[in-house]
Parts: C-alpha cells; structure tokens; sequence
C-alpha cells in the first residue's frame, strides 16, 4: 500500500488508530495551525492599524519629497519669476506718487475736469484711508456738462501718468427741458504709496493693537 491509499484509509472519527507517523503530523499540523490563527489574531491584526498608519505617513513623506524635488528643479525658473514679479510691482508702485506730489496731482484732476469745458459744482477730498504699503484719497466730484464732455475728461483722466480711478458714477439730467446739460457725480480715487517712518509706524501700531510681530511689506527696488 503506497502513502496516498494509506492516508485515505484512515478514519477522521477514530485517530488514536492512526499509525503514529501519522498521528504526530496530525500534532505538528494543528500546532502550527494554531500557531498561525493566534499570531493573525494577537499580532497582525493588533499591530494592522499601526502599519498603516505607517503606510500612509510614508505615502505622505514620498509626496512631499516629489513636491520638494520638483521645487528644488525648478528653483531658477521660480527666482526669475519673483524677480519678473518684483519688477512689475516696482513699475506700478512708482505710478503712485508721494506725499508732497499728492496736491499736485489733485490740481492736475481739477484741470482735467475744466479742459474738458465742465463747470466744477464740487471738488472735495475725503480722508485718507491707510493700506497696507498705500494711501487710498478719495475725492468727491460733481461736474456739469455734456455727454461729450463727460467723454473728454475720462479719457484725460485715464491719461493721466499716475493711477487715478472713478467710482460711484451718477449721471443726471439739469431739468427735464435740458437735452445735453447733464451733472455727473462721482468719486475719483488716487493713491500713494506710505513713505518707510509712515510704514514702521504702521507696524508698531499693529503690534501694539495685536499683539503679533507684523512684517511690512518689502518695498521693490528698481
């Protein structure tokens, strides 16, 4: 009788008959069975949850490496691009003009307002309102005239070599019998940027309301 009819002989019910060869593997199997079951259950499946969050930190970790590496490939493109940046900035901080041009550049929208042939109601300045790194002035205007006219003096406002904006644009007929004698109302805004003693002013004052450690903003050079 060959092994493979030897162990189909063998009766499952009764294996204290077995031959000993085979009731020893029987042993050694359900040992190791056991063996098996109790390291899945008090070992895999308590540590399971550690390793994956081990898994996902190291996912994680591999990711911020990609990030990083791609960063640190194409650091010579980001440095031309902040210097880009910076030089954009820099040409459209120097159309805001200082303090001591601010009066300056409200006669020239004063002027603008008359060389366009409109009759000046109200030219009046609003306080300053602070930014972080600018001063925004409002200004308060209502002029008389024609559409044309209107027409002439946005367009030599938009003309004008510093930043100027309208806002709150009303425009109404003088009477009911007027065709083209129209009042415009509107606020005109410029701007101009705070001076270093106004900015570390800015910032100490920040402190002291907050509590924090406030940064100005870097003033671009060129």
């Amino acid at each position: 009788m060959n092994l493979w009819e030897e162990i189909q002989s063998l009766d499952p019910r009764d294996p204290g008959r077995w031959p000993l060869p085979f009731r020893a593997g029987a042993v050694v199997l359900a040992f190791v069975a056991l063996a098996v079951a109790l390291t899945y259950f008090f070992v895999w499946s308590a540590q399971r949850p550690e390793l994956q969050q081990r898994q996902a930190e190291e996912d994680k970790l591999r990711q911020e490496f990609r990030d990083k590496h791609s960063k640190a490939v194409n650091l010579e493109v980001y440095k031309q691009q902040l210097k880009d940046i910076e030089r954009s900035f820099g040409a459209l901080l120097r159309q805001l003009p200082g303090k001591t041009e601010v009066p300056s550049l409200l006669i020239d929208i004063s002027q603008t307002g008359l060389a366009a042939g409109l009759q000046e109601k109200l030219f009046e300045p609003q306080p300053e309102v602070r930014k972080e790194f600018y001063a925004e002035k409002p200004i308060k205007i209502r002029l008389s005239g024609s559409y044309h006219q209107f027409g002439e003096f946005v367009s030599g406002i938009a003309a004008l070599p510093r930043i100027v904006t309208l806002d709150d644009i009303k425009i109404t007929p003088d009477s009911k019998d007027a065709y083209d004698q129209l009042s415009m109302e509107l606020t005109a805004k410029t701007y101009r940027y705070l001076d270093e003693d106004e900015i570390a002013a800015a910032a100490a004052e920040a402190d002291k309301s907050k509590g924090g450690v406030h940064r100005p903003a870097p003033r671009p050079t060129g």
